[in-house]
């Protein structure tokens, strides 16, 4: 059976969120039929987004949709009038309804976030918080999937979305078809966090970023001070003090994060056990990447792993 798809977009709505129709589109390429997707907005008619082209859309009125998706802008959106009211119909009788990026500041004024877990761009996850108290906002995952509720981050993140649905939809083999079509490394989880440890400490000096990209590259390895030093032609001392100006942290801090991240990664992509993680990412043992996970995230990787595996909250399809 065909799943009939919406799309509702706005003006000057993310031109980017269209990129999940090619999404769908080849899912229909390698599984013929899954989906028909319809653009909507309130009026129907041409919707010009942010960059200035405009599309056609159908009117979004009592259609009955399997899936609803709601577009996003560059700032929080206000819902058109009769939107919040057409949503709150579609929650109640669609399979999965969806927010991209700050499309939740729309789903949420639908009520519909209440009690729910969801996420949005890390930029806005603050005020959606604030707006939207009853919601349990998570604003450090690329989506998250909540029973029927769904939500993602910015930009590119609703690709990752929508793959998510497609995944649970079809299973893994399409998925993994459509992302070598689309020319994707591989399908993010949606536990994947929104931030990275090497785009966030962004040192100056060249040096040091080859560091950084060298400890990335070689986790599972002792990684000592001394090593790391003469991969830059440097004193171990000049070395730890210049890593220190650079990054705010000491090479073993860094090491531990960039460890963490890694390990809570393929946690939350549902990756082998404990044991394998810990000597893939280079702690060694389970006893070691607990007490990391505890330093740096406060939670014991036991808890990524129910997150994990959770049937109602999914942080990993």
């Amino acid at each position: 059976m065909t799943a009939k798809v919406a799309l509702v977009v706005f003006p000057g709505f993310h031109i980017l969120d269209l990129s999940i129709l090619s999404v769908f589109g080849i899912a229909n390429h390698f599984a013929p039929g899954s989906y028909a997707v319809d653009i909507v907005s309130m009026s129907g008619g041409m919707v010009s987004s942010m960059s200035g082209v405009g599309v056609q859309t159908a009117a979004f009125g009592e259609q009955r949709y399997d899936t609803v998706l709601v577009g996003s802008s560059p700032a929080i959106p206000a819902p058109c009038p009769g939107l919040v009211e057409r949503l709150q119909a579609a929650a109640r009788s669609s399979r999965r309804i969806a927010s991209i990026c700050t499309g939740a500041f729309i789903l949420g004024e639908a009520g519909v976030f209440d009690g729910r877990s969801v996420t949005t761009h890390w930029g806005f996850a603050e005020a959606l918080a604030r707006r939207f108290p009853a919601a349990n906002v998570v604003p450090d995952k690329i989506f998250i999937r909540d029973g029927h509720i769904w939500s993602s981050a910015g930009m590119t993140a609703c690709i990752d979305l929508v793959l998510g649905m497609v995944e649970a939809d079809l299973g893994h083999d399409v998925t993994k078809k459509i992302c070598q079509t689309m020319v994707l490394y591989h399908r993010r989880s949606g536990g994947q966090s929104q931030f990275s440890l090497l785009a966030e400490l962004d040192p100056k000096q060249e040096r040091i970023r080859r560091v950084l990209t060298f400890i990335k590259d070689n986790l599972r390895e002792p990684l000592s001070v001394q090593q790391l030093a003469d991969l830059v032609n440097w004193s171990p001392r000049h070395f730890s003090r210049a890593f220190q100006t650079e990054t705010g942290m000491s090479p073993a801090k860094a090491i531990e994060k960039l460890r963490v991240e890694a390990a809570r990664a393929l946690i939350e992509s549902g990756h082998a056990s404990a044991t394998r993680i810990a000597a893939q990412t280079g702690f060694g043992d389970d006893e070691r990447m607990r007490r990391a996970f505890l330093r740096v995230l406060g939670e014991p990787p036991q808890k990524f792993m129910r997150h994990s595996r959770s049937p109602n909250i999914s942080l990993s399809i």
